[in-house]
């Protein structure tokens, strides 16, 4: 069943209205529920994070700037080729190795991969690096303080009175949980599906198809590229909304001060996403995808002219 552009807009407005209706729910309940004496004692108690092990690094250096912008701008071309790849009908080329013409894919598929390929590159980089500079202390909880910590910091959340804490130093421990969640789980689950999904993966390991079924690999997957749509979501509005500039410093200017710098960097990586965005065409990508392999653009059909 399809739905008319009418229809979309309706319950696109329906589900907007519902979202607020239930985010104003939250806020009331949680504010409610905070100023009873005993949550109120356990906010006390449990301010939202946790002292990090001797030695943690303070701040952000930068190389973790970069692999947060050059992560953000390949998971978007990412979740965009996905979701192009669920809806596309006719693809527009194939792809296929070098004489292996039997073996091919679409170019959106292949760009999609190859995408995966670099983001995956990006991320042992990264993990490489979190462990040799002790940034990990700062994603990896290492008590379980984190816990109660975490529902404390939710609770200052959902009632709107943002947990006083500074990101240069240490994360909210709800911030931890959720950055450990993305990166050593989100990821490796799409990952590991995107792989099972592909054609590189072996059909005749049938014990590994029955581990993994295509269908189950394929649900997970795009309730992976779900939560990192929500996360994506939530994370920024919260950087901008618990003090942007600030925040936008920490991460792309690697300095703990209240300047634009970090927003002047922040624009400058939108343009460049912006750009990757509008150069992932066909015209663009089939010479590139030709470096690798053979690529046949499908001819455009033509409509026939009433005589």
């Amino acid at each position: 069943m399809r739905f008319t552009r009418r229809q979309w807009v309706g319950a696109s407005v329906v589900g907007i209205i519902g979202l607020v209706v239930l985010a104003a729910l939250v806020v009331v309940g949680a504010r409610a529920l905070v100023s009873l004496d005993p949550v109120r004692a356990f906010v006390t108690q449990h301010p939202g994070e946790y002292p990090l092990p001797d030695g943690a690094p303070v701040g952000i250096p930068a190389w973790l700037g970069w692999q947060h912008f050059f992560n953000t701008f390949l998971i978007v071309l990412i979740i965009r080729s996905g979701w192009q790849v669920r809806r596309q009908k006719r693809p527009i080329a194939f792809w296929s190795p070098r004489g292996e013409k039997r073996r091919k894919m679409s170019l959106t598929v292949w760009f999609h991969l190859a995408l995966d390929v670099l983001w995956i590159a990006n991320g042992v980089l990264y993990v490489v690096l979190l462990f040799a500079t002790g940034q990990w202390m700062k994603i990896v909880p290492t008590s379980w303080e984190v816990f109660p910590n975490a529902l404390a910091a939710g609770l200052q959340y959902a009632a709107l009175d943002w947990p006083t804490h500074n990101g240069w130093v240490n994360y909210n421990s709800l911030q931890q949980l959720f950055y450990f969640t993305t990166v050593f789980i989100a990821a490796p689950a799409a990952i590991v599906t995107g792989a099972r999904l592909s054609m590189f993966w072996p059909r005749t390991a049938d014990r590994l198809n029955r581990l993994l079924p295509f269908d189950a690999a394929r649900r997970v997957h795009v309730w992976t590229m779900i939560y990192f749509l929500i996360f994506i979501a939530v994370h920024v509005a919260l950087v901008f909304a618990t003090g942007a500039l600030r925040n936008l410093n920490h991460m792309y200017a690697s300095q703990d001060t209240v300047n634009w710098t970090g927003f002047a960097i922040f624009v400058a990586s939108l343009v460049a996403l912006a750009a990757g965005w509008v150069a992932a065409r066909p015209a663009v990508l089939v010479p590139i995808a030709r470096l690798f392999g053979d690529v046949r653009v499908v001819p455009v059909p033509t409509q026939g002219r009433a005589r």
